[in-house]
């Protein structure tokens, strides 16, 4: 792909306001594509907008809330009376629900599946008949190691992100006779404010799960230390959009390199055995 042919490309970004969104975002304004960053709250714009004011970047911030058919509609619509097309878009909104699957409520359940997998079927279902009379695009979804690997208290979490990749794993043979690709970015742990906007089910104070979720947050705060930066997953997924031949999967960081090389070459019984000293429950 020539710079030509990326500043005619327009790409849309989802959960845009922190982390792997905003580094994405900003990633491919910097190559040239007209990039739309998207986020549910626009009160949370500041940081974005005021990057890529400062190296003029071809950036547009937009609300769009992936939860809400209307929102996601219009936002599309006014991408296209924009620009008249639409060539890359990363699916990256979501968070991560944490609790015993015992004491999550349908109500919290419906929600997380309703973000992190039908917000991204939403936006697919809405730019899919763009890119198809195109016959050209790419839809990069962005799911997680934990789309192939489970720990507990995350049930609804691996839920999604097991959805994700079996969507985008079927999807891609219907839509590649059209010029369209879907490809997956698997990271590992990332520096960023997931972390920190994780949703716990309950107070756990007077939980029977307690000393294991206790254990297992330890786990999770050793592993941010040692997180990679979004810019490093922005990085890989500049790289897939600009690829003729992009990978269908693509893990990022060296924790999920490792764990999904132990699934692979174990039995489950092996692999339970590995997680449990892994992640100390």
């Amino acid at each position: 792909m020539n710079d030509q042919e990326k500043q005619m490309q327009v790409a849309v970004v989802t959960g845009s306001s922190t982390g792997i969104g905003l580094e994405t975002s900003l990633v491919l304004a910097k190559e040239g594509f007209s990039t739309y960053a998207t986020m549910r709250n626009l009160d949370k714009s500041a940081d974005i907008t005021s990057k890529a004011a400062r190296e003029d970047l071809p950036l547009t911030v937009l609300q769009m809330n992936v939860d809400d058919d209307k929102s996601v509609n219009d936002t599309i619509k006014k991408i296209i009376n924009d620009k008249g097309r639409i060539d890359v878009v990363v699916n990256n909104a979501g968070y991560a629900l944490v609790g015993a699957f015992e004491e999550t409520s349908m109500l919290d359940g419906r929600a997380q599946m309703e973000t992190n997998f039908f917000g991204t079927l939403r936006v697919i279902k809405a730019v899919l008949p763009i890119m198809r009379n195109q016959r050209t695009g790419i839809m990069v979804n962005v799911t997680s190691m934990g789309g192939r690997v489970a720990i507990p208290f995350d049930s609804f979490y691996h839920a999604s992100k097991f959805a994700l990749e079996g969507l985008s794993e079927s999807l891609r043979y219907e839509i590649e006779p059209f010029g369209v690709k879907v490809v997956l970015i698997e990271p590992g742990a990332v520096k960023s404010d997931f972390w920190k906007n994780l949703k716990l089910t309950r107070n756990i104070e007077d939980s029977p799960y307690r000393p294991v979720i206790q254990k297992l947050t330890e786990s999770f705060e050793k592993m941010t230390q040692n997180a990679i930066p979004p810019e490093q997953v922005a990085r890989i997924i500049l790289k897939a959009v600009i690829s003729d031949n992009p990978d269908f999967r693509n893990i990022v960081g060296e924790d999920a390199k490792s764990i999904l090389e132990v699934k692979s070459n174990n039995s489950d019984k092996e692999f339970q055995t590995f997680m449990k000293k892994q992640f100390g429950f």
